[in-house]
């Protein structure tokens, strides 16, 4: 039971690290965004275009993909996820070696 409640300790440790860094990436975001606009707009740094309006939505789309990774892919693919898929691939495996086992058996009995 011990080993069970550590990997539900790290798990959820796991799980508030990749929250923090996603909030702090926002906060990142807003600041870089501002500091864009404020490059572009008010220090006159290629003022003939709106440079950084591009720069803000490439950000924010990694943004969203920072998001989606931790909020949609990181929580049903956990540790549980990663546990029964190995289970899987070893049973596979087992049975595609025990049928290669019995076609050599079976080809030794019939020579």
């Amino acid at each position: 039971m011990e080993q069970e409640q550590h990997e539900l300790y790290e798990y959820a440790r796991t799980r508030i690290a990749q929250k923090k860094w996603l909030y702090y990436h926002f906060v990142i975001l807003l600041l870089g965004v501002v500091f864009l606009y404020v490059a572009n707009k008010w220090l006159s740094f290629y003022p003939e275009t709106d440079w950084w309006v591009w720069a803000a939505t490439v950000w924010a789309f990694l943004f969203v993909f920072h998001a989606i990774k931790v909020h949609v892919l990181d929580s049903f693919m956990n540790k549980e996820w990663e546990r029964t898929q190995i289970n899987k691939l070893i049973a596979m495996q087992s049975e595609r070696i025990e049928q290669l086992k019995n076609d050599l058996n079976n080809s030794k009995n019939t020579d």
